[in-house]
């Protein structure tokens, strides 16, 4: 123990948020997001092969035919995007009301849409809306867990 009764004081810093980063990855969530709601999994249907095997029936799970096989990896792809764009909604919905719609303005509606034109359709000045917006992906970032630190984006630069 150290002599003299002092205190001992400790300090910390929180790491800067790099915020170009932090944007590129909500954007990207919510890129991923647009896309998830349009997607139509066709990619896992069943293969159709002219060759057969003769497999022994087993009373396990240990012998799955391709559509079964299909089955299943459609379902747990499935449940993952369903998990995805409820996740993505929640995590909206806790933002302020003017953060929210420019978040769903902006990227949750069907047609491509320009920022001058969410931000004339909400009534916005260009200023505003770029801070309100900024805001939200901060926020986003944070309620998500994606928001990147200058210490990771410098590291990740280096190596």
């Amino acid at each position: 123990m150290p002599s003299g009764g002092g205190k001992m004081q400790l300090t910390f810093e929180l790491p800067e948020i790099d915020r170009e980063a932090t944007r590129n990855a909500v954007e990207s969530i919510l890129d991923k997001y647009r896309m998830y709601l349009l997607m139509d999994p066709e990619d896992n249907e069943p293969k159709i092969t002219s060759t057969f095997k003769l497999v022994p029936s087993a009373p396990s799970n240990q012998f799955h035919s391709s559509t079964e096989d299909t089955a299943i990896k459609k379902i747990d792809q499935e449940k993952k995007r369903k998990d995805f764009i409820s996740r993505i909604q929640r995590a909206v919905n806790r933002l302020a009301y003017q953060e929210r719609s420019i978040i769903i303005n902006r990227y949750f509606k069907e047609d491509d849409i320009f920022d001058y034109e969410v931000y004339n359709q909400l009534g916005f000045s260009e200023r505003k809306y770029y801070r309100i917006k900024a805001r939200a992906f901060y926020k986003l970032a944070l309620i998500l867990k994606i928001e990147v630190y200058e210490e990771e984006a410098k590291g990740g630069e280096a190596s």
